[in-house]
């Protein structure tokens, strides 16, 4: 057999080299039906250069030019599970309830912005109170609740019936002054837990109040702080027995409902108040991160909101009143992102004094993308904070060299969509990451993605 084989001629030429093929990461996804954090996180740029104003939508602008600067503005937006409905609430005390598609359809529209059809509104409330909060139940999609730091009263309002008047009320208890005179504990933010019968909110006095609505309008258990600084803002961790909140003198707290006292946290009201388990000064966990020391004087600055990431929970994000926003990460107890804008004076502009205005940014729903009003422009910043060290964000930012060829080679930033408007709170669609800005102007901005091809550069 092996006289008919002939033998091969020495190779003398340089072999052809073999194509590189470059991986490619969708098939994975086609055939999984997951997306790798990886692979998501390389598209993320794409998704956050995406983002473009669309049209103005005024609220309450039929008597915005009768009032005072300091009595307009949005205060509060939220999205119900479903992405169906937006609740909205105003300083000057009204509460509308807006179909998400008419919305988004008239801010498409390519006529002039005009001023919104309040007939197309399901509810549409003048309550003449100050309004700084609203969330939709969580397990009953068909009740809101608002809150005012002017009055120590949760009103909870059924949309199905037109009224101006709340289905139940939940107060706190008052407090005795040194003169003797009862005081009243404004309320600042306000959760729903999953469960149908709890709610949540902070007030003026440094205590978080929670109601079982099975029971009594007053608070079953009481969480203190050990100060009477404000805690503007709070958020329930997923399981509902952790409890976040952080205040105007810039800690941040933790409370959990299962340990000491807390066993019997919904069945009697402790009159001392359940201690935080954790209680965090910001300021020196930013001293922490050396490059950040570096830069810039580290002092105690007031917290405007702090936010679950609802991608990844053991991210708690925070916004600060001088425009700084970054991550905590609760397993560890260290922040593993900051990002800090321009100071507004390198732009001619000035931070806003104004204290009747919390600032409200908001996660999309499922990158690890944070949305969040500028404090000295007109505009929103949309952050990556990706719990990686390639996140632009992360304090030990390394660029990644793996993946997408020229996709990944392009370094990844943070974007800012400059709007007409100052932004004072933001909101997310919960399925197709709309974002929706309420203004210091009483209007509402839709921030959506472009319709169409997108171009960026060499991607």
């Amino acid at each position: 057999m092996d006289k008919y084989l002939a033998p091969s001629k020495p190779y003398t030429e340089n072999p052809k080299p073999k194509p590189r093929w470059r991986a490619w990461r969708r098939s994975e996804v086609e055939l999984n039906g997951k997306f790798d954090p990886k692979y998501r996180h390389s598209l993320s740029p794409l998704l956050m250069h995406s983002y473009s104003k669309m049209n103005r939508i005024n609220n309450d602008a039929s008597l915005a030019h009768r009032l005072p600067f300091r009595m307009k503005g949005i205060s509060a937006v939220d999205f119900d599970n479903k992405g169906i409905y937006l609740v909205s609430v105003t300083k000057l005390g009204c509460l509308t309830v807006h179909e998400f598609e008419t919305l988004y359809c008239q801010s498409t529209s390519s006529l002039p912005a005009k001023l919104e059809d309040e007939s197309k509104h399901l509810v549409h409330l003048n309550l003449e109170r100050q309004l700084d909060d609203v969330r939709w139940n969580a397990a009953n999609q068909d009740e809101v609740a608002c809150t005012s730091m002017k009055s120590n009263e949760v009103l909870i309002f059924d949309i199905g019936y037109i009224s101006s008047k709340p289905v139940e009320v939940l107060r706190t208890r008052c407090t005795l002054s040194v003169l003797g005179s009862e005081v009243y504990k404004g309320l600042c933010a306000i959760a729903f837990t999953t469960d149908d019968s709890r709610l949540i909110a902070s007030d003026t006095h440094g205590v978080v109040n929670l109601w079982d609505r099975r029971k009594s309008p007053l608070p079953c258990l009481e969480l203190i702080t050990g100060s009477r600084s404000t805690l503007n803002t709070i958020q329930p961790h997923v399981d509902n027995q952790i409890i976040f909140g952080a205040s105007k003198d810039g800690n941040i707290y933790m409370w959990d409902l299962r340990g000491g006292r807390s066993s019997a946290a919904f069945q009697c009201h402790n009159e001392a108040g359940h201690p935080p388990l954790v209680s965090l000064k910001l300021a020196s966990m930013l001293s922490k991160i050396g490059s950040l020391k570096a830069q810039s004087d580290i002092v105690p600055k007031e917290i405007h909101s702090i936010d679950l990431d609802p991608s990844c929970p053991y991210q708690l994000a925070f916004h600060l009143d001088d425009g700084w926003s970054g991550v905590l990460d609760i397993y560890n107890l260290r922040v593993t992102h900051v990002y800090c804008p321009p100071p507004a004076w390198l732009n001619g502009n000035s931070i806003s004094t104004d204290l009747l205005y919390l600032r409200k940014p908001s996660w999309l729903p499922a990158s690890s993308i944070y949305a969040v009003g500028s404090a000295g422009d007109s505009g929103i910043h949309i952050l990556d904070f990706c719990p990686d060290t390639s996140s632009p964000s992360h304090v030990d930012y390394k660029e990644d060299a793996e993946g997408l060829s020229g996709m990944n080679r392009q370094t990844k930033k943070n974007v800012f969509v400059p709007l007409s408007e100052d932004v004072t709170a933001c909101a997310s669609h919960p399925l197709n990451g709309t974002i929706i800005a309420g203004t210091k102007s009483s209007s509402l901005l839709v921030v959506s993605q472009v319709q169409g091809p997108l171009k960026l550069g060499n991607w």
